[in-house]
């Protein structure tokens, strides 16, 4: 048994695919059966069952899965040890953010992350909450950025900043106001961005403040909310780090929360219990803090680096 072949049956349980796992593998497909195969005949167990149309881990074959995970995480450990004691930061780095944060986190975070650590490759990718949680969790990825409140057993969290939310209205709405609460919205059409959890709680908070329902409109991302808002009316939830997106004709028509009410976001990194690359993780959270506002950024993070 040897780790590769471990890294094998990962993949064909990922991929429910000889094919598909055998080209992420990056080798020919007989190859990886016949590795698959003499796993199997070695431990004397059949790991997957393999039809014309799908390929299934037998019952057995998915606690072996499970343990070959475990197994592939620990091993790679050793060599992310060695790698945290070299002067320099070197390896790589994969990173999941959720798509509501990536926009004003992402451009920056990538400049100024590639030039303070040349040596490291990274890889982003945005996904949703719980495919990153899943991606973390299995070792597809390191760290996650996604809103608070989801730790876990295996999942540790690890606060980043705290983000107000603003209301963006449309010109026909009443400008004139300095500030705004949920009573004074009580009349105009409410949207909310579908896939943003953080944002359909802050703007489900009005609802429940509002005597009389209103129809919520999905949008799938806050630019879209922005000129939903510009052609129809009503009016959004927006974070403050899209101000700057907007145009200056657009700001005017932007007001703070106030009253009883969720007004903020509040962000965090996430990690395995079991991570161990303290100065990468500690690199990339202070690549990140130099681009969100001082103000919003956790105290404890600003504190000192982070202890694992």
């Amino acid at each position: 048994m040897t780790l590769q072949q471990l890294q094998y049956i990962i993949a064909v349980d990922r991929f429910r695919s000889f094919a598909k796992a055998a080209d992420h593998c990056g080798i020919a497909q007989p190859t990886l059966s016949k590795m698959i195969a003499k796993l199997e005949e070695e431990l004397d167990v059949r790991i997957f069952d393999r039809t014309s149309r799908s390929v299934e881990p037998t019952s057995t074959g998915s606690r072996i899965v499970r343990q070959a995970v475990k197994t592939v995480q620990e091993a790679a450990r050793i060599s992310e040890i060695v790698a945290d004691t070299r002067q320099g930061l070197s390896g790589a780095v994969r990173i999941a953010v959720g798509p509501s944060i990536a926009p004003y986190l992402l451009p920056g975070f990538i400049r100024v992350f590639g030039a303070e650590c040349p040596e490291v490759d990274l890889t982003v990718e945005e996904m949703r909450l719980e495919g990153m949680m899943e991606a973390l969790e299995r070792g597809a990825a390191d760290i996650a950025v996604a809103t608070a409140g989801h730790a876990s057993g295996e999942i540790l969290e690890i606060p980043l900043y705290e983000e107000p939310f603003w209301v963006y209205l449309s010109e026909g709405c009443r400008r004139r106001l300095p500030e705004f609460t949920p009573e004074q919205l009580s009349h105009e059409s409410m949207w909310v961005m579908k896939e943003a959890q953080c944002l359909r709680e802050s703007a489900f908070s009005f609802c429940k403040a509002r005597e009389t329902g209103r129809r919520v409109y999905e949008a799938g991302n806050i630019d879209t909310l922005v000129r939903v808002v510009d052609e129809n009316g009503g009016f959004t939830i927006i974070p403050e780090m899209h101000l700057p997106m907007l145009g200056d004709r657009q700001r005017a028509n932007v007001r703070p929360l106030s009253g009883d009410c969720l007004s903020m976001r509040r962000v965090s990194l996430y990690i395995r219990h079991d991570y161990v690359r303290e100065r990468m993780l500690n690199s990339v959270a202070a690549a990140m803090m130099k681009v969100i506002p001082r103000r919003m950024l956790d105290q404890a993070l600003l504190r000192g680096p982070i202890r694992l």
